[in-house]
């Protein structure tokens, strides 16, 4: 395979498995607790970021994740004790960081609003060898909470009053997923870009939510899912020569298409084999 002898090409897969494993990791949690746009918000805010990257001449994917945890942080503190809704918080998010990262951008020596562009859909020429690094450390954080606390996360994002009732950090288990979601999306940056990100957090999940029943199923499914998504769209990018967020995302909405066509036949087969199981139950208890 001619793709694998070039140096980019190997970074640029390696940066599509990464953010094939984490994206869904945390976003299965996200559209658990109806905030599957939370990506969005994030990822406007990183651009601030990116842009400060380049004022202060510092690697851009480190300064936002710095920024990005901030903003992260901020909506949930607001989120949890303000009197302002999150939707509210988002919208300050979406518009703020957007708004930050075009003026600093402009404020940096021979700076413009095209050097945004890679990083706001996504680029795998722009994947360099320390960017690999950075991602690497990212997403072993984002493995190691989405995974290791996958438990105490599941019942913060389905009750968090019952959460509470069972003496968990609630706060701070809510602080914490905040927090990876947002180095989750400077994970995805090079790669998807920061605008479609989101996209990658939701869609894999809700395709897999299609055809699974379980939490740990769902998880499953939709981490193999964006994983061969974001592999197969970094390899077509190199082939065809189109962009590789907006690639990878046609093809992950296109899986979910099949999966929801998939899905009704699967339904009914459900649906019958708990009539048939009800019937043998049934007439057991007739037979007592």
């Amino acid at each position: 395979m001619d793709i694998l002898n070039y140096a980019f090409m190997q970074r640029a897969l390696i940066a599509a498995a990464l953010v094939g494993i984490t994206a869904p990791a945390i976003g299965t949690y996200l559209v658990q607790r109806r905030q599957a746009v939370m990506g969005d918000g994030l990822g406007h805010v990183a651009m601030t970021g990116v842009a400060l990257g380049f004022l202060l001449n510092t690697s851009p994917v480190w300064m936002a994740t710095l920024v990005a945890v901030l903003g992260a942080v901020g909506m949930e503190l607001i989120r949890s004790r303000g009197k302002t809704s999150g939707d509210v918080a988002l919208a300050m998010l979406f518009y703020g960081g957007l708004a930050g990262g075009v003026m600093i951008i402009n404020l940096a020596p021979n700076g413009s609003t095209t050097n945004l562009v890679s990083a706001m859909f996504g680029s795998i020429t722009t994947v360099a060898p320390e960017d690999v690094t950075a991602m690497l450390i990212l997403a072993a954080f984002v493995i190691a909470v989405t995974i290791g606390l996958r438990r105490q996360l599941f019942a913060v994002c389905q009750d968090e009053e019952f959460a509470k009732v069972t003496g968990l950090p609630v706060r701070a288990l809510n602080l914490l997923l905040a927090v990876t979601a947002a180095v989750t999306v400077t994970v995805a940056m090079r790669i998807v870009g920061l605008l479609l990100v989101s996209a990658m957090m939701v869609i894999p999940v809700a395709a897999a939510q299609r055809v699974t029943r379980g939490f740990a199923a769902t998880l499953g499914l939709a981490i193999a899912i964006s994983l061969a998504v974001s592999l197969g769209g970094t390899a077509a990018t190199y082939y065809v020569d189109v962009p590789s967020g907006a690639t990878i995302v046609l093809i992950a909405i296109g899986v979910f298409l099949v999966t929801t066509a998939l899905s009704a036949p699967l339904a009914r087969r459900r649906a019958g084999a708990a009539r048939a199981a009800e019937q043998v139950c049934t007439r057991d208890d007739v037979k007592l």
